[in-house]
């Protein structure tokens, strides 16, 4: 799993301005040479649910960076074509000689975040915050609350503002 001195560090990525801003930071203050970034992706359950019936449990397969730059690869995982997100993960992966890996995952994004923490032993995890307010946060539930309180990692919450 990791070396000695290499770390997983988890971002939760759903391709939002928030997620984005999650990743940015990150890349800023977190990462350091010889580190692993882990793009943890949750997709609902729904419409292409049978095509994706093999890793519905256990999500994806770690897809490396070099495969989430073909155009192909990202189709066949529904993976949004957001290029500014892949250059500038090549970009830093080259700089400060990084792995990056996307894992995705189907189900509730509360569950399976805590879940990917646990089974990618990633010893840190990034968020975005939608900047929700307090009642809207009641209405719909809060994924980044959930997270804090039950992941087994020390969690960052990068606000939106």
């Amino acid at each position: 799993m990791a070396e000695a001195g290499e770390r997983r560090i988890g971002v939760a990525m759903d391709f939002s301005a928030s997620s984005k801003k999650a990743l940015r930071w990150t890349v800023d203050n977190l990462l350091r040479k010889g580190d692993t970034i882990v793009l943890l992706h949750i997709r609902h359950h729904g419409r292409d649910e049978a095509k994706n019936a093999l890793w519905s449990r256990s999500g994806s397969p770690l897809i490396p960076l070099a495969e989430l730059m073909e155009q192909a690869v990202r189709q066949r995982y529904d993976i949004p074509p957001d290029d500014e997100v892949f250059d500038m993960l090549n970009a830093v992966s080259r700089e400060k000689e990084l792995g990056v890996v996307l894992k995705m995952y189907w189900g509730d994004p509360r569950e399976k975040v805590c879940e990917a923490v646990g089974e990618l032993k990633l010893e840190s995890l990034v968020m975005g915050s939608r900047g929700l307010g307090q009642i809207q946060r009641i209405l719909l539930g809060s994924v980044t609350n959930y997270v804090l309180s039950n992941a087994s990692c020390p969690v960052t919450v990068v606000k939106a503002k």
